[in-house]
């Protein structure tokens, strides 16, 4: 009996599979490039609420300013923004609401701050969000008085 050369052997199948150390090295480029985008996206939000609430102060004070002309002079600390909703007891040319759908809430679910006569503002108002923290003062404060 005699092999022919000529034919072909099948090849046997040799399962490659990876080692641990290329498993590692995988694992750490995924969290180097994790490390380097999530604060990216982060910032992003965060820079987005902080042009809401802007955006939303400035709306505020256009409101507040149509009052001011209606009523002669813009709410009290003690009527605050809930002026601009329901007509004060005391103001007879009030022409609103100057808000159809309530006052709207700051970007993180805080109401915005309202003085009148203002502390920063003597002769008009102060209006402003609290920011992040929720509380008035620190950094993170956004408001109708700082040149932005």
């Amino acid at each position: 009996m005699t092999i022919r050369s000529d034919i072909k052997q099948p090849k046997r199948l040799t399962r490659q599979a990876f080692t641990l150390i290329e498993l590692l090295l995988v694992l750490v480029i995924l969290s180097v490039l994790a490390a380097v985008v999530v604060p990216k996206f982060t910032n992003r939000s965060e820079q987005a609420r902080n042009t809401t609430a802007k955006t939303g102060i400035a709306i505020l004070e256009g409101q507040l300013d149509v009052f001011e002309t209606d009523a002669g002079r813009p709410p009290t600390t003690e009527e605050g923004l809930a002026a601009l909703v329901e007509q004060p007891p005391n103001v007879k040319s009030w022409n609103g609401p100057y808000i159809k759908r309530g006052v709207p809430k700051d970007p993180w679910g805080n109401d915005y701050a309202y003085r009148c006569p203002g502390q920063h503002n003597i002769s008009g108002y102060d209006l402003f969000s609290m920011g992040p923290d929720g509380r008035e003062g620190g950094n993170d404060d956004i408001d109708n008085w700082s040149p932005h």
